[in-house]
């Protein structure tokens, strides 16, 4: 009977330890999911041009690099006071 109840412990515990595995890795992907909405390109001389793809600046023609956004531009992107590059 000491036999049983030690093998169902073993195999509860094993199903929990698999169990918040799988979970964790969720959860990774759902914070790098919003980080990457944080993140855009954009130039680094007109901080108001931003864009989700790399491409080049409309006024100044210099390559988009892709950063964290700033507080300004999250601002920006809500009110809809930004460039958008051509495609």
């Amino acid at each position: 009977m000491k036999r049983i109840i030690f093998i169902a412990l073993i195999a509860i515990s094993t199903s929990f330890v698999f169990s918040s595995c799988t979970n964790s890795s969720s959860n990774n992907e759902v914070s790098r999911t919003s980080t990457d909405s944080t993140m855009k390109y954009t130039c680094t001389m007109h901080q108001e041009v931003l864009s989700d793809h790399p491409g080049e600046c409309p006024k100044c023609g210099m390559t988009l690099v892709k950063q964290k956004l700033t507080a300004s531009q999250k601002k920006m992107l809500e009110d809809g006071n930004y460039v958008k590059p051509k495609d």
